[in-house]
């Protein structure tokens, strides 16, 4: 670009620049170094035709020549060029400038380094800095740019010819700008301009007269000491402060100035206050950088030492799991052995062989006679091969599930109050979450504060606090299907105590459905007994059963006795929970039509055996005909503290794989619109068995026992009952 078409276009440039068209910033873009981030001095082209400072290019030639020589070439280029570098030393620059720099010389130098703007690498070959060319052009538009940049920022003369002069002085009258030349010819001595207030070179003409807002064309000449701000006459006889007690501006003016003199005043005389204010506060700054230095000195202590114990158990567990490895090879390896020896020409076998070879036939039998068991034990072993170790390690898992969790809840000690502990088997959660927690202390605690949130994988959501006097609280509307975490801390005054371990519940799938025992509906007295409230039923066929067993040898039939809810489902989803006393012998629970409970009602005994049901539990076959098939009912078999998963085609026909421990309270899940039910353990709120229903016609909760047993609604379910209590 010639000398002309550049100064065309910094001139388009600066007029655009004066317009308001062009921010700064654009221009400072093209203009600033991308190595030191600042405006260009002495650019050099590099070989990749950017453009780099002359004092940048030596300090990373310097950078990495020396960590070549202290680390070695591969490591050169890690140095980050975008850095802002130490000045180097003049001799180091001396060197480098230097011509006659080989890579083949006793101590090799670096040439070669990336470019700050395209982070290719640049080689600058054997004559090094003194081989790049200086852009002369950039080096002079960065030159016109600073000039042009100070004289964006100087306020020129208004009356000047072009080109303007940088002004002087401002008259507020004439609100012009004057270089001193055009002030004296526009305010000569002896006439009435000369009079003209004037201040420095400003942009802000305000008006010698001030107005008022809002009364454009009146002066200020009152002050509101309602309002504290100045106003006009018109303001005071009809506008917004008629009814104010205004005074005269001097009077304003003396007032004011006599109480910001006092002000300053009153600083003045506490400069020694401020002063031994201001040491007292660099006292506590130094003091509280050595407490937390010693903070941190004792943590890392602390931390330190769980380390070295991590340590030592680490190396104990590795040396149990060496140990047992080298136990089970050499078993493997003697077994390995034997059985090679049962290998034609290797050990046993041969050793058979040459027996037989033997022609006395009293030394035969002496011999053979022994060789015979040995050989009949070995042939035992082919028939039942069982390996002389477990290949598994299953023993040798380190479970460190509680310290990973109490590592995590790691926090600081606040001292003279205790840390809270929730109570996992009186908390729980259903329709609503009981929250019941334990303090070492109760009267060290003034107030707890639970905190609850939900647990989603998506984001992290905030954490809900409520203020608790007690150890208990019941939290309300918790969304289902949801897991949700919970923990307290105590508060004594305000000190507070660090947060309790979470605990995590998981609300049901669904909402929670209201019921009670419906003793009109085909319900056995004689059998059951149900109490008052109607949330509890027990079976009496036991004592029945004594009763009933005149002589000896004579047996007693009995069977089950069915009670359901007395609401049945329609649509929609629901959840119900209940706890099977432990003591129980059978009781089978699920739901039903209400076609198949008349059935079940009014049918002969052997219609309603066990070995009837199809989900009973017993292994009595008659599951496999009909599973696939969609039933009017579900039903699941409890009894003897144990949880029976009735038989599936793809289940094993061993009983043990469909026997599970009886949960503490069990749940159902009703999904009537999709024909789907779902047993639930309430501890975890787990799933253990899942099956398809027809609800072709309304379902209900169903329940039987036979011999001893009891069921246990939970709480919740009763408010149906209470409700009934309070409105009578």
């Amino acid at each position: 670009m010639s000398e002309s078409g550049e100064m065309s276009e910094f001139g388009y440039i600066m007029e655009l620049l004066a317009k308001g068209k062009v921010t700064i910033k654009n221009i400072e873009r093209e203009l600033i170094c991308p190595a030191c981030k600042e405006l260009f001095t002495h650019p050099l082209i590099l070989p990749c035709q950017h453009s780099i400072c002359h004092k940048c290019v030596k300090e990373l030639l310097l950078t990495l020549d020396d960590s070549f020589n202290d680390v070695g070439s591969d490591n050169s280029n890690q140095s980050s060029p975008r850095l802002r570098l130490p000045s180097p030393s003049m001799d180091k620059i001396d060197r480098i400038n230097r011509p006659g720099w080989k890579r083949n010389s006793l101590t090799p130098r670096t040439t070669i380094f990336p470019c700050p703007g395209c982070e290719h690498d640049v080689d600058l070959g054997e004559r090094g800095i003194n081989g790049l060319f200086r852009n002369f052009t950039l080096e002079t538009i960065v030159e016109r740019y600073r000039q042009a940049a100070r004289a964006a920022t100087a306020i020129m003369c208004d009356l000047c010819k072009p080109p303007p002069q940088e002004s002087t002085k401002s008259c507020m009258d004439c609100s012009a700008s004057y270089c001193n030349e055009c002030f004296k010819i526009h305010h000569p001595w002896g006439t009435i301009k000369a009079q003209h207030e004037y201040v420095g070179p400003t942009t802000n003409f305000r008006p010698k007269i001030l107005m008022c807002p809002e009364h454009e064309t009146e002066r200020i000449n009152m002050y509101c000491e309602l309002c504290r701000r100045p106003v006009c006459h018109l303001c005071k006889l009809g506008g917004n402060h008629a009814n104010h007690r205004v005074t005269t501006m001097s009077s304003a003016y003396k007032t004011l100035k006599e109480k910001l003199s006092k002000d300053i005043d009153y600083l003045i005389g506490k400069e020694s206050q401020v002063k031994s204010q201001i040491s007292e506060l660099n006292l506590l700054m130094k003091e509280t950088e050595c407490n937390g230095e010693r903070a941190k000195e004792e943590a890392i202590t602390h931390f330190e030492k769980l380390f070295e114990i991590l340590e030592e158990r680490k190396s104990s567990v590795l040396k149990a799991i060496d140990s047992s490895k080298k136990l089970r090879l050499d078993k493997f390896q003697t077994q390995m052995e034997e059985y090679q020896g049962l290998l034609e020409n290797n050990g046993l076998v041969g050793y058979a062989q040459e027996v037989l070879k033997e022609t006395d036939q009293s030394c035969f039998v002496q011999t053979a006679k022994q060789l015979h068991l040995r050989i009949q034990k070995a042939t035992e072993s082919l028939k039942s091969f069982r390996p002389a170790a477990q290949t598994s390690f299953e023993d040798y898992v380190v479970n460190t599930s509680k310290q990973t969790e109490l590592l995590g809840e790691l926090s600081f000690f606040s001292s003279g109050i205790d840390v809270p502990e929730i109570n996992e088997e009186q908390s729980k959660v259903y329709n609503n979450a009981l929250i019941n927690w334990q303090h070492p202390e109760k009267d060290k605690a003034d107030s707890y504060v639970l905190e609850y949130r939900k647990i989603n994988r998506e984001d992290e959501m905030s954490w809900n606090e409520i203020e608790v006097c007690g150890t208990s609280k019941i939290i309300q509307d918790l969304e289902n299907s949801s897991t949700y975490a919970f923990r307290v801390r105590a508060y004594k005054g305000s000190i507070c105590s660090p947060c309790s371990r979470e605990l995590i519940l998981h609300t049901p799938p669904a909402p929670v459905f209201s019921f009670l025992f419906d003793e009109k509906c085909g319900y056995n007295n004689e059998h059951l007994l149900l109490n008052l409230k109607r949330d509890r039923v027990e079976s009496r066929a036991g004592f029945n059963l004594l009763l009933a067993a005149e002589r000896i040898q004579v047996g007693y039939y009995t069977s089950l006795d069915y009670i359901i809810g007395d609401t049945g489902i329609t649509k929609g989803k629901h959840f119900w929970a209940f706890r099977v006393e432990p003591y129980s012998y059978l009781v089978k629970v699920g739901v039903a039509s209400s076609d198949k409970l008349q059935e079940w009602l009014r049918s002969p005994r052997d219609a309603v055996s066990p070995r009837y049901e199809q989900d009973s539990g017993h292994d009595s076959g008659s599951e496999d005909a009909c599973f696939d098939s969609s039933q009017p009912f579900t039903l699941v078999t409890i009894g003897m503290k144990k949880f029976f998963i009735p038989k599936s085609p793809t289940s094993s026909n061993e009983p043990e794989n469909r026997v599970l421990p009886m949960p503490t309270s069990i749940g159902i899940f009703l999904d009537y619109d999709k024909g789907k039910v779902s047993f639930y353990d309430m501890d975890h709120m787990k799933c253990l068995y899942e099956r398809q229903v027809d609800c072709s016609h309304t379902l209900y909760p169903a329940f039987a026992l036979m011999g001893s047993g009891g069921i246990q609604l939970e709480e919740p379910i009763t408010a149906k009952y209470l409700e009934y209590q309070e409105d009578m």
